[in-house]
This record gives structure tokens, C-alpha cells and sequence, in this order.
């Protein structure tokens, strides 16, 4: 929490002190703050997660918190930040949870992944659509105006329809797409890589985050398993959200209006959820985008689909 406090107040000293500098330099100049932040963390972590935004991260990070405080006698209230719970204790290992947005404009490497080569990965992916949906929602509801200019979202006070932010928007489908197809050119470079599929999680939550602790190097009983799988249901964090258990984990985790629930961080979490929002020759249109674009690495091409793709390790031995 310091720490983050910290970055803040530093990013807020270089806004002030840089007024001079045009809209288009501060921005760029916010995002290699934000990449050399990044680096440094990256650097000192013993793992990397890594996913685009609205992949189901925060359930993820629920699950792994709770295994670590069912195995070390946490409190449920805090959740995984890099390495406030290593400093808890030391058995419990630094986890960067990244979504790749900022490094590349510090170190400079925007064509390849080689920030991340040696470094022990899970990539957490999840249907191109449904990121795409969510992200709108988060686009609209829950998106600080700062967040929007320096990622390229459309900014306060402009009205896009949810058909025109998939389909169409730079912002959409299309940067989901180019950012799974980057990591899948990137796959054999990392050596060290576990590829999981949010659609896996929900269907095999238990098998599914057993293998992310084996990966993680902390290997977890069935029970305590079954338990963080049961802890992190969709029911107990929006019930969560709701009462600001995790407050102190940032704003994360905070709905930012209580009668909405399009506001809440945990907001539906369907898979193939994308459909009810769009007719059906939008939705035909929005698969051809994705059949003809995504790789097919990732078992989403409706020619793919249901195929079993997406544990990768491509070398066990460093672990």
C-alpha cells in the first residue's frame, strides 16, 4: 500500500512540476513513469502474471490470495499486491500481476516480449469478446479520465454505442486480439511460460488452480484448494465488493456506484457472455473478426473451439 502511495504522489509532483509540456508529452511521458515502475517490479518479482484487462485477473489473484492465507494463517482482507504478503512471509513469493501496457515505453522493446525472456510467466487469457464487452463496461463506469488518454479509450464526454466499441473502436476487439496474437508470436522465446484459459478456470476451477500452485512452486491440498475455489465464488466477491472488505487493497476492488451493478469490478464473469449484447449478425461478424485474426493458439477460433491448448512449460527445470 505504500508503495503504491508512493508511485502516486510522484506521478502527481511530475504533473504539476511539467505543466509547460504539451498534452501529447505528458502523456508520453506518463506512460515510460509508469514502464520504468513496471520494470523495477518486474525485475524483483519471482513471478509474472500477465493478462489484458477484464480477463478475470482479480478472481484469479482471490484464489491465489487464499491459498497463501489458508496456508499461512492470513487475513482474508488482503489481497496479493506483488509482495505485500512475501513480507508477511517469506515463503510466500513476490507476484507481479502486469497487463503489459507501460514497459515497452520505458525499456524501448515494443516490438518482441524480451523484457519478460527468463522470467517465470502465467498468461491469463480469456474469449477476445467477452474482454471486449467488459472492457467497455469498465471504459464507461469505472475508468479514471487519466487511465482513458493514456491508453488510447475514448475520452469523458464521448458517446459510443457497445456495438460501435467492439466492432469498430481501436480501443475494442482489436486491441485485445493484437495483444494475445503479441504474447503467441513471443510463446517459445519465454522459457518458462504457463498459458491459462479464464474459460478453463470456471469450468476445472480446482484443477485448474492446482496447476497454478505447482507452478507457483506451492503446492496446496485438495481441501485448501477446494476452500480458495469456494472463498473466491462470483457470489462471495460481489458480497465482498459490496461490504469494501478489500479496501485496503485500492481502489480495485471498490464499486464505484452501488446501485449499478455495470459499476462493480466483479460484474458478471459469463463466459460467451458477449452474445446478449449484440444481434446475430453482429455477433456472426464479431467470430469472423476473431476466425480470421486471433491466433489459434488459444482455442477461440470457432474451428478451435473447445480444443484443449493452453498449459505451456517450456521449461520445467527453472523452476
Amino acid at each position: 500500500m505504500m508503495d503504491s502511495i508512493i508511485r502516486k504522489l510522484y506521478r502527481f509532483l511530475f504533473r504539476i512540476t511539467h505543466f509547460y509540456l504539451s498534452d501529447a508529452e505528458k502523456l508520453a511521458r506518463e506512460r515510460v513513469i509508469r514502464g520504468k515502475e513496471q520494470f523495477k517490479m518486474l525485475n524483483k518479482a519471482d513471478y509474472i502474471i500477465v493478462s489484458f484487462g477484464k480477463s478475470g485477473r482479480t478472481w484469479l489473484r482471490m484464489m491465489i490470495s487464499r491459498v497463501y492465507q489458508l496456508k499461512h494463517g492470513l487475513s482474508h482482507r488482503h489481497l496479493l499486491g506483488f509482495d505485500n504478503l512475501h513480507r508477511k512471509n517469506q515463503q510466500i513469493p513476490s507476484i507481479f500481476f502486469t497487463h503489459d501496457n507501460y514497459l515497452k515505453d520505458f525499456t524501448g522493446n515494443t516490438d518482441n516480449k524480451s523484457d519478460y525472456y527468463g522470467k517465470k510467466i502465467i498468461l491469463l487469457v480469456r474469449h477476445p469478446a467477452d474482454v471486449a464487452v467488459s472492457q467497455y463496461f469498465q471504459w464507461r463506469y469505472r475508468m479514471k479520465p487519466l487511465k482513458k488518454a493514456i491508453n488510447d479509450y475514448p475520452l469523458d464526454g464521448e458517446e459510443i454505442s457497445i456495438e460501435e466499441f467492439v466492432i469498430n473502436h481501436p480501443a475494442g476487439l482489436t486491441k485485445v486480439i493484437n495483444f494475445m496474437n503479441a504474447w503467441a508470436t513471443e510463446k517459445d522465446a519465454i522459457k518458462n511460460l504457463l498459458i491459462v484459459r479464464y474459460e478453463d478456470l470456471k469450468t476445472s476451477p480446482e484443477a485448474t488452480l492446482s496447476n497454478i500452485m505447482q507452478f507457483l512452486n506451492t503446492p496446496a491440498d485438495q481441501q485448501t484448494i477446494a476452500s480458495a475455489v469456494e472463498f473466491s465464488s462470483f457470489e462471495n466477491m460481489k458480497k465482498l465488493e459490496s461490504s469494501g472488505t478489500f479496501r485496503l487493497s485500492g481502489g480495485r476492488m471498490v464499486a464505484k456506484d452501488q446501485n449499478n451493478p455495470d459499476s462493480f469490478k466483479v460484474r458478471k464473469g459469463e463466459v460467451g457472455g458477449f452474445r446478449q449484447y449484440f444481434n446475430s449478425q453482429q455477433t456472426n461478424l464479431i467470430e469472423e473478426i476473431i476466425d480470421q485474426q486471433l491466433s489459434p493458439l488459444y482455442g477461440y477460433r470457432r474451428q478451435t473451439q473447445n480444443a484443449t491448448t493452453t498449459s505451456i512449460k517450456n521449461d520445467d527445470s527453472s523452476r
